[in-house]
């Protein structure tokens, strides 16, 4: 079968590999689908995670994934072949996360299978594709219970990529409709208002402090004009994005960073006094599968415009370019005759 590795910066490959052989604790996947993640794209610029040793060693590709139970270890209870599921990758070796196994591959080694721990069933009717947004959703839903929004909040999402968009979904969900989404390209923010977002800026264009006083209200903070947007999950990582909603927040605003940062980022100490602002950051799903399998099962939840390009393992080249445009792509994902 052929796997996708990583053997040293932007140095990614489509090896051949041998089929996995499940031991008593394992299971074997039949791959149906698999996301490009933009940590994925990260890996690839960096030729995978730091090994400690001189020479990188070749590192696996894949953790967004879902699948068909084909084999399973005879150790392994409550797993059985045929279940469709879904697998955390962090809980499950650091699958396609520096571990020995990746996802983008037909088929797949899912070691120490635990049910509902690190292996989670997703009803037989669920698309792949669907299932497979699951570990990228829960990162969004993570941030999202994070900033534990109420129904009447206003809250602003910067940054329109996959994990804002779950967000933008997760928000509607639990009820919170006045939701604004600020990024820099219009196709982003056209996914994003698909999604349910009323409010989309583009600040390229848009005086954002303007547009979110418009659409939420405002106030006054010590002579200083803030947004009546109460929420914030910054989901950009870009330290301008960071450094305006501190500037724009009204008094008692919860911000949430989920997105990677690559550099530091300003922190003015005096507004956050004046403001009484809670800042968290929100890593990972400590606790979120299960409860996004039970959001996706609901056939109302549209995740649709979250999918913007559908490849083949064999055309997976060209797939990574496709993700490497945010202008163009959202979710790109590798589908496989499972």
């Amino acid at each position: 079968m052929l796997q996708v590795n990583i053997h040293g910066p932007d140095d990614v490959r489509l090896d051949p590999a041998p089929e996995p052989v499940a031991g008593a604790n394992d299971i074997v996947l039949r791959t149906g689908a698999c996301g490009i993640c933009g940590s994925d794209l990260t890996y690839i610029a960096m030729g995978g995670l730091p090994t400690g040793t001189s020479q990188p060693a070749v590192m696996a590709l894949g953790h967004e994934f879902a699948g068909t139970v084909e084999k399973v270890g005879h150790a392994v209870r409550g797993i059985v072949p045929g279940q469709r599921v879904v697998v955390d990758p962090m809980a499950a070796d650091n699958i396609g996360n520096g571990g020995p196994e990746g996802a983008f591959a037909p088929r797949l080694l899912v070691r120490n299978a635990r049910p509902g721990v690190n292996v989670h069933a997703v009803p037989a009717g669920m698309p792949f594709e669907r299932a497979a947004l699951v570990e990228p959703l829960s990162v969004a839903m993570h941030a999202v219970n994070t900033a534990a929004p109420l129904a009447g909040d206003r809250v602003v999402v910067y940054g329109a990529g996959c994990i804002g968009l779950g967000a933008v979904i997760a928000l509607r969900h639990k009820g919170v409709d006045e939701i604004a989404v600020v990024d820099f390209s219009d196709e982003r923010l056209r996914r994003a208002r698909a999604l349910g977002a009323t409010v989309t800026i583009n600040p390229k264009r848009d005086d954002v402090l303007a547009r979110l006083r418009e659409a939420h209200g405002g106030g006054d903070v010590y002579g200083i004009p803030p947004a009546g947007s109460n929420v914030y999950i910054e989901a950009a990582g870009a330290t301008a994005a960071f450094e305006e909603i501190v500037r724009i927040a009204p008094v008692g605003a919860r911000v949430v960073v989920v997105s990677v940062h690559k550099k530091p980022a300003a922190l003015d100490l005096q507004v956050v006094l004046m403001k009484e602002l809670v800042i968290k950051g929100s890593i990972g799903y400590p606790r979120e599968f299960p409860e996004v399998i039970g959001m996706l099962e609901d056939p109302r939840i549209d995740v649709g415009p979250v999918i913007s390009h559908r490849y083949a393992l064999v055309d997976f080249m060209a797939a990574l370019q496709t993700a490497r445009d945010a202008d163009v792509s959202a979710k790109v994902m590798i589908t496989f005759d499972a």
